[in-house]
């Protein structure tokens, strides 16, 4: 392979990491560090790098770029703690476009499809809340579930019950059998407000906007907490529908939903051609400013069900709807303070401290200055009037300086050669823009670490919220992840606010963690590049932390899915002297999770590879998925030249026939489950 073509595939390895990097924050976490404008981008050099390297996709093995069939493309935001439910429709993701000419493109393509001149669209406001599926059975909500993964999401019922307008019962007699309703569950920008100014009162991180504290409202383990922060719902969309015939189109539907008193969007419009459409999303993007809840777009969508059905969708979305992005809003202010803030892996990230300002539909006082560098190309000092947006209305930025109004006794900004928190000299690595602290005992990296082990997508540790743990490291009592299994209830009780009750608990949940999986405690460990899915990949091969630590280069290589850049993070993690020993307290303290296989057949299936696709109706693919690695085998996401078996259900698709192209041995579901019942004939 030439020099540039090694340089493609290591980007494209890097590219892959980034991805699952942002997914998790994004879907599990819901704390994400990048705009969707530049996670499209991201996805899209992967998609075009994926292409031009293996354009006939027979050797692409991603999670993340890989076409999916019976799985959309839509992240997974599915935790344990919650029971999955099976949508009776997928829950697909929009194509999206920032560019008005793709739009147009959109409907010449359908114009196309359909063999005709104009069509009749429907354009509604994209709103940046969580997704939510309503499930009525005789006209009585059954349950409320997450996206999920686009074939399964999690149960929340409980945690919106609450919600003022959630329709539990649909009014009169005249309502299909069965119908699953979609929608948005969103905070309004008024209780945004009203929480942050709370929580600035007691000197805790803010939160950085209405969409991540909402969706982590909902998968709160605890209704009545849920209940104390104020979600709205609002409902527009249409999945499963038994008749199938009951509406014909869309319009009519959201017609009904007004007549059923639900809550439904305040704006929708039903246009009879294209330029209408686009009229009707210039007005859109005039009118959000005054709405009380972010909006980021603008769906446009054929009007008919049956164009739907004749239309289809790809792998990944449906072929009638297309969601156009809006421009990013700005407003000018003044820049007061830069401060610096340190993160869990040390690295110092400059933050501008502003005049509030009204930015999307909610005051904004803090924006991102992503490096030294950054600010050193923009020139930006304090006291300057600032240009400031919301990249893909979520994260405040600093664009631009206004230079003719800058003071005239301003000073250009030196960035400190020490961290803010422990005064260790900084370092930078070769081509990398962030400065860094070296000190792993840092404080402001200790607590960053710490939050990020007891988070939902790791060690799962409730009652450790980021007020405890701020408490427990300025007071010494804990130094690292690993002496929070030291915590006594003396010392807890020591904690502002810690009663009996919440001391007990918090002793409790620390406890309880100790029976975390392996996965989860190796995702904790907070390894550059490594999230939950390569944690996993990580736990089905070496099966215990010890021998993760020693394995060589070549054996994290070897994995598939673990490509060079994330094989050599994890090597320098474990030989790391600090690691080393976080990794001996574990040990000492109890804490050496071994992924559990079934030896009793003497783990057939180590060393084999399987794909599930389609739809199971014996199991979930979840439960097929842990069924396989029971017996030793890796479950994985995609076909690839690895692949042993591909295990087809009803709906498989495009994973078929990559399957077939490759010569690799299709067993239906009958076939599966007999190999499940004589493990020993794979």
């Amino acid at each position: 392979m030439s020099k540039s073509g090694k340089e493609k595939s290591q980007r494209l390895e890097e590219l892959r990491a980034e991805i699952q990097h942002h997914d998790e924050l994004y879907y599990r976490q819901t704390q994400p560090e990048i705009s969707d404008q530049q996670y499209d981008q991201k996805k899209r050099e992967l998609d075009n790098l994926q292409a031009e390297l293996d354009p006939l996709g027979l050797f692409a093995a991603t999670e993340q770029g890989e076409e999916q069939d019976a799985k959309p493309d839509v992240g997974d935001d599915r935790l344990e703690a919650f029971t999955s439910h099976r949508h009776l429709q997928p829950m697909l993701s929009l194509d999206n476009t920032y560019d008005e000419k793709e739009f147009f493109e959109f409907d010449q393509r359908l114009q196309r499809i359909f063999g005709t001149g104009d069509l009749t669209y429907v354009v509604e406001p994209k709103i940046d809340g969580v997704a939510i599926s309503l499930t009525y059975q005789h006209g009585k909500l059954i349950t409320a579930t997450t996206r999920g993964n686009g074939v399964e999401g999690d149960i929340v019922t409980q945690n919106i019950l609450h919600i003022k307008g959630l329709p539990q019962f649909l009014p009169g007699s005249s309502f299909p059998e069965l119908i699953e309703i979609r929608g948005e569950i969103f905070m309004s920008h008024q209780e945004f407000e009203c929480i942050n100014k709370e929580r600035e009162k007691n000197n805790l991180p803010l939160y950085a906007n209405p969409r991540n504290l909402a969706a982590g409202t909902v998968k709160l383990l605890d209704p009545k907490e849920a209940r104390q922060r104020k979600l709205e719902i609002v409902l527009y969309g249409l999945g499963f529908c038994q008749p199938q015939t009951f509406f014909t189109t869309l319009s009519e539907f959201h017609q009904t939903l007004i007549d059923w008193q639900v809550p439904a969007l305040e704006y929708f419009r039903r246009v009879s051609h294209a330029q209408d459409a686009w009229n009707s999303i210039m007005e859109l993007d005039h009118l959000r400013h005054g709405y009380g809840y972010p909006t980021d777009g603008a769906v446009i969508k054929l009007d008919s069900f049956a164009h739907h059905a004749e239309a289809g969708s790809t792998a990944k979305s449906p072929r009638w709807a297309i969601a156009y992005k809006f421009e990013t809003e700005n407003q000018e202010t003044t820049l007061e303070a830069i401060h610096l803030q340190v993160g869990r892996t040390g690295t110092i990230t400059p933050v501008a401290w502003l005049s509030p300002v009204q930015l999307a539909g909610t005051q904004v006082s803090r924006a991102s200055l992503h490096n030294a560098d950054e600010i050193a190309r923009k020139d930006i000092r304090v006291g300057d009037r600032v240009i400031v947006e919301k990249a893909g209305e979520i994260i405040p930025q600093v664009v631009e300086v206004v230079h003719s109004q800058r003071p005239s006794e301003s000073t250009p900004f030196s960035f400190p050669k020490t961290c803010p928190s422990c005064e260790t000299s900084l370092e930078r690595m070769e081509g990398e823009a962030a400065w860094k602290c070296p000190n792993l005992n840092c404080s402001e990296q200790v607590k960053g670490r710490i939050r990020y082990f007891a988070s939902r997508g790791c060690m799962d540790i409730d009652h450790l919220g980021e007020a405890v743990v701020e408490q427990l490291v300025d007071q010494g009592l804990v130094t690292r992840s690993s002496a929070l299994y030291q915590l006594t209830k003396d010392q807890a009780l020591s904690l502002e606010g810690f009663a009996e009750k919440s001391a007990d608990n918090l002793i409790r949940s620390i406890e309880k963690s100790k029976q975390r999986e392996l996965w989860r405690l190796i995702c904790a460990l907070g390894i550059k590049h490594v999230g939950a899915a390569a944690a996993k990949d990580l736990a089905r091969t070496f099966r215990s932390l010890n021998n993760l630590a020693n394995a060589s280069l070549d054996q994290l290589i070897a994995i598939d899915g673990i490509g060079e850049v994330m094989a050599l993070s994890v090597k320098g993690f474990f030989e790391n002297p600090e690691n080393q020993t976080l990794l001996a307290d574990f040990v000492s303290l109890g804490i050496s999770p071994e992924l559990e296989i079934d030896e009793s057949n003497g783990a057939p299936w180590v060393g084999k590879t399987f794909v599930l696709t389609g739809t199971l109706t014996s199991m979930t693919r979840d439960e097929a998925g842990a069924r396989i690695e029971a017996l030793g085998g890796k479950s994985a996401s995609s076909v690839s030249k690895r692949t042993d078996y591909l295990v087809a259900g009803s709906g498989a698709g495009s994973k078929l026939l990559k399957a077939e192209k490759l010569g690799i041995s299709v067993i239906d579901e009958t076939g599966f489950v007999k190999l499940l019942e004589d493990p020993n004939s794979a």
